[in-house]
């Protein structure tokens, strides 16, 4: 038996962990935690300062087992559990269940698993953090607590089966506030008109500065149209930069993976960890958006091998979050050599945002010269006004493009080279009726 046994969580990331440590290390999983509070009751000593009544769960009894003839073999355990919350009270449980000696147990966390950091883990342990613990604890406390007060309450007033919780019945509470506002609210309409013009051979669309009281209003100012000469009253161009997002934390991602992939959270958080436990990506729970050194120069030297010099801005972001995790870096590839993955479709699509949306914190903004034309009719009235941007240099739209999930950035768009006083055709008009909201 080798003198070194590794604890990991998860046995997907166990192989590749032990390749990386050689002869002298055994690497074996807990499958994830292997005890928690108890089935039966609370479970939960509230005289004595909420003390919780933990037992091995029947499914990991085996698994306990098994890990105490291997600590018996070893000189050194070492719990490399996940750096999160949850992944330093698994570590604890293992500590406590597997009568561990303090002397003999080191700590260590890596954030992605390539032999570069599993190495530099091992050259750094640490102790358990108990302020982490106990953070843990107090949640699953919280939990237990929550539930068993509130859920039996639902089963009796409501259906059978419900559930309560910690977190889910102050977010239902502000759900139900937020549907009281909405039905209190009182919707106004009102009709936006908008016409389609020309310049040489180019169409763009502009809005009526001043939408209709009603449907009467709008079809009347249509059919003032029929005869009315439009030409170009007045042109603005202002330079402009657009810079690209942060890297990814745990909720932008799942956010970004909804609007562009089409993914719920739950296949988000899956596919994530099997990037991550394939060593594609780092760790994919964190409120960081954070680059490491190395993370940032070689996100650099990719930036200026494929696109040129002029593309790269390495760029630290802070974290606005005061009560971030910061321990973790941003959600990252481990390589950025590698632009796409082997594997499945949906975890090359997940990791090929990953890549991108890396990839483009870390180049220069986009140069765009925001112009707006104000046309006016032949009585020289300012009726429609267009607004839109010209890209003078790309920057980071090489690889990450802008959303258009506004109503105001639907309607910009690339405009004609236009001169004030020249003339401009419509083609179409029309009014939308519109609600407020």
């Amino acid at each position: 038996m080798s003198k070194n046994l590794v604890i990991v969580e998860s046995p997907a990331k166990a192989k590749t962990i032990e390749s990386y440590l050689g002869k002298e290390y055994v690497v074996k999983s807990s499958f994830g935690h292997i005890r928690d509070l108890g089935k039966k009751g609370l479970s939960i000593n509230i005289d004595q300062n909420f003390e919780p009544e933990y037992e091995v769960s029947v499914d990991k009894k085996q698994v306990v087992s098994d890990l105490k003839k291997c600590v018996k073999q070893a000189e050194t355990v070492w719990l490399a559990t996940d750096e999160d919350r949850e992944g330093e009270a698994i570590s604890w449980h293992l500590f406590e269940t597997l009568e561990l000696d303090e002397k003999n147990t080191k700590r260590i966390t890596f954030n992605e698993i390539t032999k570069t950091a599993v190495t530099k883990a091992i050259q750094n342990p640490r102790k358990i953090n108990k302020a982490l613990v106990d953070a843990q604890q107090a949640r699953r406390v919280l939990d237990r607590i929550v539930g068993f007060e509130l859920s039996p309450v639902l089963w009796r007033k409501v259906k059978p089966n419900l559930s309560a919780g910690r977190v889910q019945s102050v977010a239902v509470r502000l759900i139900v506030e937020r549907e009281d506002e909405i039905r209190q609210f009182n919707v106004e309409s009102s009709f936006k008109t908008y016409g389609k013009f020309q310049s040489n051979t180019t169409e763009f669309k502009a809005e009526l500065t001043t939408p209709f009281d009603d449907e009467a209003q709008a079809k009347s100012f249509l059919e003032g149209l029929t005869h009315a000469v439009f030409n170009v009253a007045n042109l603005e161009t202002k330079p402009g930069k657009k810079s690209a997002s942060p890297p990814f934390t745990t909720s932008t991602l799942q956010q970004e993976a909804s609007v562009k992939l089409g993914f719920n959270v739950a296949r988000t958080m899956v596919l994530a960890q099997r990037l991550y436990e394939a060593g594609h990506i780092t760790y994919m729970r964190t409120d960081s958006t954070n680059l490491s050194e190395t993370a940032m120069a070689g996100s650099s030297q990719e930036i200026i091998q494929r696109y040129g010099e002029k593309y790269a801005s390495p760029t630290k972001y802070a974290t606005k979050n005061a009560n971030a995790q910061e321990a973790h870096e941003a959600i990252r590839p481990t390589n950025f050599q590698n632009e796409s993955i082997d594997g499945e479709r949906d975890e090359q699509r997940l990791y090929e945002l990953i890549w991108r949306r890396t990839m483009a914190s870390q180049m220069a903004p986009a140069v765009l010269e925001k112009t707006t034309i104000s046309i006016a009719n032949d009585q020289n009235k300012a009726l429609f006004v267009a607004k839109g941007e010209v890209i003078r240099f790309d920057g980071f739209l090489k690889v990450y493009g802008i959303d258009t999930n506004t109503e105001e950035e639907e309607q910009s768009g690339l405009l004609p080279a236009v001169e004030v006083g020249q003339a401009i055709s419509l083609n179409a008009a029309e009014s939308i009726q519109r609600f407020s909201r």
